[in-house]
């Protein structure tokens, strides 16, 4: 019998002993009882239509959102003031109930996943009085809704204001009129609870991992040391309940966005307000072209924090499950082409590598060259092998030169060919800007 050392015989028991005596950690929530029945009720009874593209103008949302919340299915519309330049800033209030809630999206004009889905919370809340859901949310809250903070940059897609400003930089400053419009509501309304909706860029990664970020949640700081008092602890628990009904759709594709205090952003001030803020970013799913499963995603995401605020199931909800949360990693580029060879007609042919950034990565429209060279360590969303072809540049339509005088370099517009000789008339496959969507 082989001898064993007294000292670490006695060390493993002691470790033994404590590992039992320490508590586990607190398991992950169940999703609710409700969502797969709100699941299966939401593209029959629930889904808006007429928002398939999630490049809409203002007055399409309003046009769409607008017949939902009647005063009839217990909603008033206010008029906040007008945007820079002129459009109508609205807030929707619906429900009877004590504790008030303040939900605001597409502050950045191309972030509007949030706001179909808030379409589709409307169709909800007004169209199944009678849904115990339903029933709960009007009896104990009051949501208080700015759907539609930007739509200047919303009518043009683009993330700033008509006058070129950062609505969601501009909470200290209020330089805007769309943020004094929702500075002000905010401080009327005095909500007990915030969330604050985007979107984020489609190639970020879950931690160190390969994994696409489909949704990044926060409760954000408060101040620069990122403690936790009572509202942040409540809009921890808010998320956990968030985490707890996306996680049997998205389980490893959620991250945790960055809490930097900004003393700059409305979520970050909307919390140093005394508010339990929630931030929900929608990222990408691939395939999800016009971010429709995202929108669903969102819808469910609302109803689940809404309803553990309604019933208080979020107190108590182990904040564990919000720290173990990956931040976002890095962001991965949209396109890697990789072992081309560069044919110019008069140069010498090269192998390269070539990397594209798409302004709709999803839809892979809008193409840019970011980088051009030995990119054999670079990662990107997808990958082109080009081994045994040749990249032939040529110029996008309309520009002196003609198509045999294209050229490549970091931020001119991607227009190739893949093709099978240097001329390019044994064309593989062609990028001319955007990706053909009959031959992606």
């Amino acid at each position: 019998m082989r001898h064993v050392p007294a000292l670490p015989l006695l060390f493993l028991l002691a470790t033994l002993l404590a590992s039992a005596a320490s508590p586990a950690a607190p398991a992950m929530p169940p999703p609710p009882a409700w969502l797969d029945e709100l699941d299966a009720l939401y593209d029959s009874h629930i889904r808006v239509a007429g928002l398939d593209d999630r490049r809409f103008s203002p007055e399409r949302w309003w046009d769409v959102a607008m017949p939902l919340a009647s005063g009839a299915a217990g909603f008033r519309i206010e008029a906040l003031g007008n945007s820079a330049e002129g459009r109508p800033l609205r807030h929707v209030s619906w429900g009877n109930g004590d504790t008030r809630v303040l939900l605001w999206s597409q502050m950045h004009g191309d972030e509007s996943t949030a706001s179909m889905a808030l379409a589709d919370l409307f169709r909800f809340l007004g169209e199944q009085p009678a849904h115990p859901l339903v029933q709960r949310l009007r009896e104990r809250t009051a949501l208080h809704v700015f759907p539609l903070v930007n739509p200047d940059g919303a009518a043009r897609f683009q993330r700033r204001n008509a006058q070129g400003i950062d609505i969601n930089r501009d909470a200290r400053a209020l330089a805007s009129p769309e943020a004094r419009a929702l500075h002000a509501l905010r401080e009327r309304v005095k909500p007990a609870y915030g969330f604050n909706l985007h979107d984020q860029q489609v190639g970020y990664r879950t931690g160190d991992s390969d994994r696409g970020t489909a949704i990044a949640l926060l409760a954000p700081a408060f101040n620069a040391s990122r403690d936790v008092d009572a509202n942040r602890a409540r809009a921890i628990e808010v998320t956990v309940s968030i985490r707890a009904v996306l996680e049997p759709y998205i389980s490893g594709h959620i991250a945790k966005w960055d809490d930097t205090f900004n003393p700059r952003a409305f979520g970050d001030l909307t919390a140093a307000s005394g508010v339990s803020t929630v931030l929900i970013e929608s990222g990408g799913i691939e395939g999800d072209l016009q971010k429709q499963q995202l929108r669903k995603l969102n819808f469910l995401a609302l109803v689940g924090a809404l309803d553990a605020i309604a019933t208080g199931a979020h107190a108590g909800l182990p904040r564990e499950r919000y720290d173990e949360l990956p931040g976002n990693g890095r962001v991965w580029p949209d396109l890697l082409v990789t072992g081309g060879t560069l044919a110019l007609p008069g140069q010498p042919q090269a192998r390269m590598d070539l990397l594209v950034d798409f302004q709709q990565p999803l839809l892979e429209r809008g193409g840019t060259i970011s980088d051009i060279g030995d990119l054999g360590e670079v990662q990107a969303r997808r990958t082109i092998d080009a081994s045994g072809l040749y990249i032939v540049p040529f110029s996008p339509p309309g520009e002196a030169g003609g198509e045999a005088h294209g050229i490549l370099a970091p931020d001119m517009p991607a227009y190739f060919h893949l093709s099978r000789d240097p001329a390019g008339r044994d064309v593989v496959w062609t990028l001319a800007g955007d990706v053909d969507a009959e031959g992606p």
